[in-house]
């Protein structure tokens, strides 16, 4: 079945833009017939028998953008290698508004979706939530958000926990520095990026205790104006090694290139953009969650009749994650601490999350004795930065 890369549009009644051919290439068809489908009381467009399973993803920036985004597409066209016969409905460019919404109603209602995966985190709470809630037979499955028994029974989440690579990551930027002193570009200071910048700072501090952390919040995914001028900023204050969590961290990889600063990236392999300056990075794995929900769901199950956990959660060991290889510039003695580390988690005798850690403010997190394995719920709720960070 081919992937349906369509117009962000109502496709009810005006355009709204195309998305760039870069984006997704050249597909066999564009977008579906503006024209209603036969709908079941509900609302939703009903599926015959022969009907294929037609899955809606929904991205918040383009499926090229050498990040985020880029990892979920590239992870759909390896699930539809595997599952040709199910129909993929694809929207870039979407906001975090009720254009959203607009979006998701569509593929229930023109193309039939039976599941809809909202890719952004803006995405859940009111929007999903409130789609669920008007189809209550459509599954609704959210990267990274905690869930609890408030939400609808048809709302799933998955988590790749990045916290283990980002750890190793910071290994190696903390041996590669020699002013100790690394920068991070933060988007947004929310629960699910404060984890992952935390994971970094113990990763760089385990190797040198005296690193510390310098970050710029530029306050969304995608500002590349305000990226390039966090990472000089950066730069200009001491940082030799930097590290980012936006969606699209090519900015920020070639701005510190441009400088003659080495960079960690993250989400999907960015030695390409700076293949003289990258050490190494973070990446998402999504390509192994995507598969699992198709097997399941055509097996017959689903949220609703308990076929599919509420959670579905992995990381490095699941391979739900992993470390981007290692850029020319990586030292042996680099590269050997990260690998010894990455073994040392996958056995479970090294923990990152353990006490006795303080905050950036010296007020104590987790007590002495006390560990916070990957998957703790307490690491969803993060509102602090570890010992070792200055906030900016």
């Amino acid at each position: 079945m081919p992937r349906d890369r369509r117009l962000s549009v109502n496709r009810r009644t005006v355009l709204r833009g195309l998305l760039s051919a870069g984006a997704f290439g050249v597909t066999s068809h564009l977008w579906t017939s503006c024209a209603r489908s036969p709908q079941s009381e509900s609302g939703v467009a009903p599926n015959s028998v022969d009907s294929p399973l037609v899955i809606g993803f929904i991205y918040v920036g383009p499926g090229d953008d050498y990040g985020y985004n880029q990892s979920h597409a590239k992870a759909v066209a390896a699930m539809l290698a595997q599952f040709p016969d199910i129909k993929i409905v694809e929207e870039a460019n979407i906001p975090e508004t009720t254009a959203v919404q607009e979006s998701m109603r569509n593929m229930i209602e023109i193309d039939g979706a039976q599941i809809i995966f909202p890719t952004s985190w803006g995405y859940f709470d009111p929007h999903s939530l409130q789609l669920a809630q008007e189809f209550p037979e459509v599954q609704f499955f959210h990267p990274n958000h905690p869930l609890d028994d408030s939400h609808p029974a048809n709302v799933g989440a998955y988590y790749s926990s990045l916290v283990e690579p980002a750890f190793l990551s910071g290994i190696v930027a903390g041996l590669m520095s020699t002013t100790g002193k690394l920068g991070y570009v933060v988007p947004k200071p929310i629960p699910v990026v404060l984890q992952e910048l935390n994971s970094f700072v113990l990763g760089a501090r385990s190797a040198n205790p005296d690193i510390v952390v310098q970050t710029v919040t530029t306050g969304d995914w995608a500002l590349p104006i305000k990226e390039a001028e966090a990472t000089n900023s950066l730069i200009d204050q001491g940082a030799d090694v930097i590290s980012t969590r936006v969606d699209s961290p090519k900015i920020v990889i070639t701005a510190a290139a441009d400088r003659g600063v080495y960079s960690c990236g993250y989400h999907v392999d960015q030695r390409d953009v700076a293949p003289n300056a990258y050490l190494t990075g973070v990446e998402w794995n999504w390509e192994a969650i995507y598969v699992q929900y198709a097997e399941m769901t055509k097996a017959g199950k689903t949220l609703m009749n308990g076929g599919i956990p509420k959670a579905l959660q992995g990381g490095l060991k699941e391979g739900f994650s992993r470390i981007s290889d290692y850029g020319s510039a990586v030292s042996a003695a680099a590269r050997e601490a990260a690998e010894t580390a990455k073994v040392q988690l996958a056995s479970g005798e090294l923990a990152i999350f353990q006490g006795e850690l303080k905050d950036n403010r010296g007020n104590l997190i987790i007590p002495a004795g006390e560990v916070w394995q990957v998957g703790d719920p307490r690491l969803n709720t993060i509102d602090w930065m570890v010992e070792g960070v200055i906030a900016s």
